[in-house]
């Protein structure tokens, strides 16, 4: 267990922060192997936990540049920009197979239990915002069928791509800036005072996600990466394009209509997304373009792979 100087001292950004608060969080998930599930609620690492999570949420505050207003900040998401230079970009337009491995690794931090930190604020709201969450969750969750649920389409797209698809096997290979991209949903998801936060996340995952995976689509058919890698994301195309209609009129405007005095905990949930989304999409592009991994650690090399990567220190 890291002392309280060694918390207070460590670069809230940085590797061993976000990996040992990843960690923390894992219990309330699938958890590890070996590892007792009586430490959910360990009390000495729910301290170290709430440590950890002070530094972070103090951080995302002070760092992420915040909307005046809900309307100010959901109007920004629906705005695409024409010359587009973000991650999805770069891979439909010059992504090579290698970089779709790195970046499916790291996602499937999250897409192996896609939805799963969103569904903690259900308890947590009623009425139109409540069963509107409670549909969109469902269409998450296959409408259930197994075979539809999105982490399982995620788990074909890895398999397409010559990658384990075992839980939570690529987290030593991840970024930090990863890390924080999952530890943020799962700080706000947990924490019923930060329910608001968790909506403005889920909004902004929602409402960008419909052009964003029309350029991974776009990116998984120029690579040959194969068929369940492309029906992944144009299946999300589809339903979140849905998605987003139900969460602005319904999810948000239910959820402010009961409680209006967290509009600026939506705000900033939208907002700090954004901010650990540029973050980590920063670290994969200057990676790539400088010619190198975005990982920690490597991935096997596979056929299909070998000589793209032979040049990658």
């Amino acid at each position: 267990m890291p002392a309280p100087e060694a918390v207070a001292a460590a670069p809230v950004y940085g590797d061993d922060l976000q990996l040992a608060l990843y960690q923390c969080y894992e219990l309330h998930y699938r958890g590890f192997a070996g590892v007792s599930p009586d430490l959910e609620w360990d009390p000495d690492l729910l301290r170290t936990r709430a440590g950890l999570e002070r530094r972070f949420l103090a951080a995302l505050r002070a760092d992420t540049p915040v909307h005046d207003s809900v309307e100010d900040a959901v109007g920004a998401l629906l705005v695409e920009p024409v010359h587009g230079e973000g991650v999805s970009h770069f891979l439909r337009d010059e992504g090579e197979l290698w970089q779709l491995r790195e970046y499916a690794a790291q996602r499937s931090l999250y897409h192996l239990k896609e939805a799963d930190p969103h569904a903690w604020v259900l308890p947590r709201l009623w009425g139109r915002s409540k069963a509107a969450m409670a549909a969109v969750e469902f269409d998450e969750y296959g409408g259930g069928r197994a075979d539809r649920v999105h982490a399982r389409l995620f788990a074909d797209l890895m398999t397409d791509l010559d990658l384990d698809t075992t839980y939570g096997c690529h987290l030593d290979a991840a970024s930090a800036e990863c890390l924080a991209t999952v530890n943020m949903m799962s700080l706000f998801g947990l924490h019923r005072a930060l329910r608001g936060a968790l909506v403005g996340h889920f909004a902004a995952v929602e409402i960008t996600s419909s052009p964003g995976s029309r350029r991974l689509a776009e990116a998984m058919r120029r690579t040959g990466a194969g068929p369940a890698a492309e029906h992944f994301y144009d299946e999300h195309v589809e339903a979140d394009a849905v998605h987003e209609q139900i969460v602005r009129h319904e999810v948000i405007d239910g959820l402010l209509e009961q409680e209006p005095w967290l509009a600026p905990d939506v705000v900033f949930g939208i907002d700090a997304t954004g901010f650990v989304e540029d973050r980590f999409g920063d670290r994969l592009l200057a990676d790539w373009r400088a010619g190198r991994s975005s990982l920690r650690t490597p991935l096997p090399a596979t056929s299909r792979v070998r000589e793209e990567t032979a040049h990658i220190p």
